[in-house]
């Protein structure tokens, strides 16, 4: 039996047992499935789709139908309406995994294979991601490590089974280069920037063939479910989580098409949001998670796809650089790799702890195109594709307790990139993994009743390669805080590399959090940005459309601003409209008005976000809260 179809027919069997339908959602909107395979399996009926009926008829007089305007949620602005009085659908699973990237996938696909293997194929393994589509939101480099998808699925190279991975490039040649503004002075490469036996994928379809393998494998995957809320039983532990509701319009009053959102309980779940996850913040804040960790620091990558000339293209080849564009005091590194036919990843990654708010990690991206070392590779080729995403970059000393009742963090929720490997997506996989073994045994071994903690996790991660692989490499990234900037860290993490390679008894500090780093406008250089010549340079909104982003208008704003007067009134007079510039999709903006007091109104358009975090991060009063749109929103990334 499908995922959908399990799904389905558990609400529907409880609908008619029913006495009366109550709420709103008697049917799954699980059905939205992984594949259009699964889609044929299941078509929604008619008669099941869900509207707000009787309650929306109860507050609205009924009246012809009109061809000029639809019924619209302003036919009830002069009446208040709590979602939270129409009950929602709630569903039992084993576990629930928050998040459909290679850690969430990693572990939902461990979990079935281990219950698959004990003969219990009925125990249910339940994966929500908020895009539309598993892989669409999906962003990285991405060179990956295989040690982890090589112990979860060791085929999956191998060319004689029809389901292998077919989007792998072996590493070729690597390079590293420190880079003026027109030169690229070769440099040693670390020995942790060896990627001989790595590949060159899109981690984007990487992560679409993950899900078709847990599909196979009897996971419920269900894309297009934006989880919002986190619930919690009367003693405190983590009970499940509830999706947004859908069809809310901008002032918060429902539309005709409104569907309550629904619940999902389960004994364990798992936050595998990414970077900065809007559930995964909460967990960590509610339970102290941070107590014994230095606070997190963040890099925001951007990327493109290009096709470039076929005699340009060096299959495999790696090359990554430092310096040009980015001043001395702010950390970043940039990458180009060679994969697939003719296809060139080309991106930035710039440190969120970046001081002058003048500076426009879009712009740097921008300039960085024009030196010769990229230029002359995508000259004469064509942008497939843009995105942008935060990093986690702290490492070692800023990985929060993962464990909580009910529940546990895994992958970049709580942060396992290596930076100078640049890479975490196999140290993402491998806690997925460990995480699905503890709660395994802990649920075979528990009572039906109790709330679970994953005291073996946190165990199984301080003995892994995760635990060494990022102590040894502990003090690179905070070593870039000090007077000389990039090149005192670079001199003291070469020795690192070199010679020291973690074996000494200090570990450096991240001493503050990103937003604190940043200094006031007037007390730094203004930075003017290059006009894009539209050929190798491109201006924001041209690249955003690359991005395939879609949100309905007329919704909620999910970048939540309590009151955006009192957030010009505080942030504009000392950042001059830093929010313009470290978002790289154009979502903020401070328009001329002369009836402010600041001359400015600020401004979100909403549409634009590709759910990078940044500003959630970066805000320097931290007044900006990133929170889910309606599933199957934001961007829809191709070959990322």
């Amino acid at each position: 039996m499908s995922a959908s179809v399990r799904l389905t027919t558990g609400l529907c069997r409880r609908a008619a047992t029913a006495p009366a339908p109550t709420t709103r959602l008697q049917q799954a909107r699980g059905i939205r499935c992984l594949s259009s395979a699964a889609c044929s399996r299941l078509q929604r009926r008619p008669d099941v789709r869900a509207t707000y009926g009787a309650a929306f008829g109860a507050r609205v007089p009924s009246r012809p139908l009109s061809t000029t305007r639809p019924r619209s949620s302003a036919d009830v602005d002069d009446e208040p309406f709590d979602p939270a009085s129409i009950e929602r659908e709630s569903d039992e699973v084993d576990v629930c995994i928050v998040g459909g990237g290679p850690a969430g996938l990693a572990s939902a696909i461990r979990l079935k294979q281990l219950a698959n293997e004990a003969g219990n194929e009925d125990f249910r393994v339940l994966l929500l991601e908020k895009a539309g589509e598993l892989g669409a939101h999906i962003l990285s480099g991405a060179v990956i490590q295989p040690t982890a998808i090589d112990e979860l699925i060791p085929d999956w190279l191998d060319e004689s089974s029809e389901n292998h991975f077919a989007g792998a490039t072996a590493a070729g040649s690597d390079s590293m280069r420190f880079l003026t503004k027109t030169m690229a002075i070769p440099v040693p490469t670390p020995p942790q920037m060896n990627n001989h036996g790595n590949y060159i994928i899109s981690l984007n379809e990487f992560t679409k063939w993950l899900g078709e393998r847990a599909d196979e494998i009897g996971v419920e995957v269900y894309p297009g479910f934006a989880a919002s809320e986190v619930l919690y039983r009367t003693d405190g532990s983590v009970k499940g989580v509830a999706t947004n509701d859908l069809g809310l319009a901008r002032n918060g009053q429902p539309k005709e098409s409104f569907e309550r959102g629904m619940e999902f309980h389960a004994r364990v779940t798992l936050f595998g949001e990414g970077c900065h996850g809007s559930l995964s913040k909460q967990v960590i804040k509610k339970f102290d998670l941070r107590r014994e960790s230095q606070p997190q620091t963040y890099g925001l990558g951007i990327k493109e796809v290009w096709e470039v000339q076929p005699d340009k293209f060096k299959k495999g080849q790696i090359t990554h650089s430092m310096g040009y564009p980015l001043p001395y005091d702010t950390y970043g590194g940039s990458w180009m790799y060679h994969f697939g036919d003719n296809l060139v990843s080309i991106g930035q990654v710039v440190a969120l702890d970046y001081p002058n708010p003048w500076l426009s990690p879009y712009g740097e991206f921008q300039k960085l195109k024009q030196h010769p070392l990229y230029k002359n590779v995508i000259e004469g080729g064509k942008c497939i594709s843009y995105g942008a995403r935060a990093l986690i970059e702290g490492g070692f000393q800023s990985i929060p307790k993962v464990a909580f009742p009910g529940g546990a963090l895994i992958g970049d929720s709580a942060g396992f990139v290596n930076v100078p490997k640049i890479k975490g997506t196999h140290n993402a996989m491998k806690s997925g993994m460990l995480a699905a073994e503890a709660a395994w045994n802990a649920l075979r071994d528990a009572d039906d009743g109790g709330s679970v903690f994953l005291y073996e996790y946190e165990d199984a991660l301080r003995k892994s390669s995760i635990w060494r692989e990022l102590k040894e490499v502990r003090n690179m990234r905070p070593s870039f805080h000090n007077p000389l900037g990039v090149y005192g860290g670079m001199l003291y993490s070469g020795l690192e590399a070199f010679l020291l390679k973690g074996r000494v008894p200090w570990t450096l500090r991240h001493k503050i959090p990103d937003h604190e780093a940043t200094k006031p406008a007037d007390a730094c250089t203004k930075i003017e940005y290059p006009k894009p010549d539209g050929k190798i340079s491109f201006d924001i909104l041209t690249s955003v459309s690359r991005t395939g982003t879609n949100h309905e208008e007329d919704q909620p704003v999910h970048l939540q601003v309590k009151d955006w007067d009192r957030h010009t009134a505080e942030t504009w007079p000392a950042f001059k409209g830093i929010e313009n510039r470290f978002c790289p999709a154009g979502v903020y903006e401070y328009i001329e008005d002369a009836s402010k007091p600041e001359g400015v109104r600020f401004q979100i358009n909403a549409q634009n976000c590709i759910h990078c975090k940044t500003c959630d991060i970066k805000a320097p009063n931290q007044d900006i809260n990133w929170q889910v749109p309606q599933g199957g929103e934001g961007p829809k990334y191709y070959k990322t």
